[in-house]
C-alpha cells in the first residue's frame, strides 16, 4: 500500500485530491446564491409583518418583524462582496504612493540649507555679477 500523501491509490492510479481553491466562477456563484437567499427573506418578512398585524392587531409585533428585516440587504451585500483571504503567495497589486508628511522632520527639512559662501545659480554676488 502506498502512502496517502503521494495521492495514488492501491493500483498506482493518481487520486484527484487537491487543496486548490475553488475557481473564481464557482466562488462567485456561491456568493450570489447566499445573496439571493438572504434577500429572499426580505419580502416574506414584510408580508409576515402585514399578516401578523391582521391577526393580532398589534403594531409592535409587525414593527419588530420589519426592524429585523432592515439589515438583511446590508448583510447580503457584505456576504456577496466577500472573497476568501489572500494566500501568502498571491501578489499584492496596489502600491500606495508614499505620503509626504504635513510637518517635515529632521530627515526631510522643509527648506534645504545651502553652504554659506557658495554662490547659488542665478543669484548675484556682492559685486553685481551673475554666478554661473
Amino acid at each position: 500500500m502506498r502512502d496517502s500523501e503521494l495521492s495514488f491509490d492501491d493500483e498506482g492510479r493518481p487520486v484527484l485530491i487537491t487543496r486548490a481553491a475553488l475557481a473564481y466562477e464557482e466562488q462567485h456563484r456561491q456568493r450570489v446564491r447566499k445573496y439571493l437567499t438572504l434577500m429572499a427573506f426580505r419580502i416574506p418578512a414584510l408580508v409576515l409583518a402585514a399578516v401578523a398585524y391582521n391577526i393580532w392587531h398589534n403594531g409592535l409585533i409587525s414593527l419588530a418583524i420589519i426592524v429585523v428585516s432592515i439589515p438583511l440587504p446590508w448583510m447580503a451585500v457584505l456576504i456577496a462582496n466577500d472573497r476568501p483571504p489572500r494566500s501568502a503567495e498571491e501578489p499584492r497589486r496596489y502600491d500606495a504612493p508614499r505620503k509626504i508628511p504635513l510637518f517635515p522632520t529632521a530627515e526631510r527639512p522643509a527648506i534645504e540649507q545651502h553652504q554659506p559662501g557658495a554662490p547659488q545659480p542665478g543669484s548675484r554676488d556682492t559685486r553685481g555679477e551673475t554666478a554661473g
